[in-house]
This record gives structure tokens, sequence and C-alpha cells, in this order.
């Protein structure tokens, strides 16, 4: 065997080995991926069991905190009757409605403001004052505006979904790094081109954050929403069980709208992996 031939054998061997390692380490991190997974849902699962047992020993009221056996059985009978998802559908609809309507909005104000000084000096400072009005200050004006109908409701729902998507889309478009801005221009990519390729897929990651933050903040709006004349959703629905004492409702509206929060939020991260899968912080998420 020539010096070369020997030469090309040593250079092969660590590829080689790099090779065989490399599934080994994907195991190793999906394996660490589920293990996180899991201990996420081990303090929850903590709590039930603590709180069943608090409840079936008598140290928590009944009136006060029914045990979550009893809350599951109020779940099954208002499901087979129909009424928790109807009320249930009710509310995706208008939080899906109002989502759509203030992310729109916000992404729009955002990228104008985002672009344009003349646009941040004309629209900001407005933006920044609604978004200083809490729900309760402004339900009794939409009332009269709106009335108590379905329109007050997604109002209120856009308004807030607004701000969060306004504010992210602006900083992420305000902290693209201005050496890719350097790099588009050299390469004489066009307006257009350096918006599509460079400034938008930059701000993108805030963009989703504030989807994320948006996603909650159009539960909060709609449970203020649903308190003041609503005939069906889940808000109504809890605000029903009040007038009869009905705790076990009352809580299972509270896990609904906590467990909704929970699957908003993993399709918001699933949206991140997708859509980031190019960004070195997100793809090795994967």
């Amino acid at each position: 065997m020539s010096n070369l031939e020997q030469a090309a054998g040593t250079i092969e061997l660590p590829q080689t080995n790099r090779d065989a390692a490399r599934p080994s380490a994907d195991r190793r991190r999906a394996l660490s991926s589920a293990t996180l997974q899991a201990l996420s849902w081990l303090a929850p699962a903590l709590l039930i069991v603590i709180w069943e047992a608090a409840a079936q020993g008598g140290y928590l009221s009944p009136q006060v905190l029914p045990a979550p056996s009893k809350i599951m059985r109020t779940a099954f009978k208002l499901t087979t009757q129909g009424t928790l998802l109807n009320d249930l559908g009710v509310s995706l609809l208008r939080a899906a409605a109002g989502f759509a309507i203030g992310g729109a909005i916000g992404f729009a104000l955002g990228i104008l403001v985002g672009f344009s000084r003349i646009a941040e000096a004309l629209i900001d400072r407005s933006v920044q004052m609604i978004r200083a009005i809490p729900f309760l200050a402004m339900l009794p004006l939409v009332i009269v505006w709106l009335g108590v109908g379905e329109a007050e409701k997604v109002f209120l729902v856009a308004l807030g979904v607004t701000f969060p998507i306004y504010i992210n889309t602006t900083l992420g478009i305000r902290q693209v790094d201005p050496k890719l801005l350097e790099l588009g221009r050299v390469q004489a990519l066009s307006t257009l081109q350096l918006i599509r390729r460079i400034i938008l897929p930059g701000a993108l990651p805030s963009i989703l954050t504030g989807v994320r933050y948006a996603l909650a903040t159009a539960w909060l709006a709609l449970v203020v929403a649903e308190t003041i004349g609503a005939q069906s959703g889940l808000g109504f629905l809890a605000m029903d069980a009040r007038e009869f004492l009905r705790t076990d409702v009352i809580v299972l509206t509270i896990v609904i709208y906590a467990l909704i929060g929970v699957g908003a939020d993993l399709i918001a991260r699933w949206l991140e992996r997708r859509l980031l899968a190019w960004h070195p912080n997100y793809g090795a998420a994967r």
C-alpha cells in the first residue's frame, strides 16, 4: 500500500466514526426531548393527585373546591347533554374570529410602523394609549357602541390580540441585523426582495412570540366579554353555574380554559419549529 492510500485511509476513519456516532446522538436528543416532555407534566399530575386525596380525605369542602373526579363526572354529564360541546364551540369561534381580525390589524400596523418613521409618529402614540386602557374600563363603552351581541365579544378579542402582534412585529423589523441588510444591497436586491428574503424572515421569531402572547390575551378578553349578556359560551356557562352555586361547573370551565391555553401554546411552538427550521436556535430543537 502506498503512502497516499495510507493517508486516505486515516482521513476516512474519523468520518466513518462520526457517521456511526450520529444516529446515537440523534437517539439521545430524542430521548432527552421525550424525557423533558414527560417532566413538564409531572407537576400538574402530582397536583391533581394531591388535590384528589385532599378532597377525598375531607380536607376540602365540595362547595369550595370539588374533587377532580367530581369535575370529570360533571364534564361527562354536560358532554352527553350537548351543553359543554356547544358552549366550547361558540367560544372557540369567537376567539378565532377575534384573533383573525386583531392579528391582521396588528400585523399591518406593525409593518407600517416598522418600516416608516412617519407612520410611527402618526400611529404609535395612539396605539400605546389605547393599549394602556384595561378591558374592564373599555367594556361599558363597547356595550354602548355594539350592544351585548357577538360583535361586542369579537371586538374585545380583536382589541386584545392587536397589541402583542403589533409590538412584536415592529420590534422584529427594527432588530434585523444591519449587516444582513447591507449584504442584500450589495447583492443588488430590490426593496421587495429585501423585505421578503431578509427583513420578514429576520423578524419572524419576534412575530411568532407576539402570536403566543396574543393567543393568551385572546382568551383573557373573551372571558371578560362572555361575562356580560352572553347566552352561550364558556363564560356564560361559568356565570350561570355561579347563580346556582355549582362550583364543579365553575372549576370545569377554568380547567378547560387552562387546557385550551396549553393547546394554543403547543400550536404556536409547532409553528415556530416549522417556520423557523432554518434558525439555529429553533431548528436544533426539532
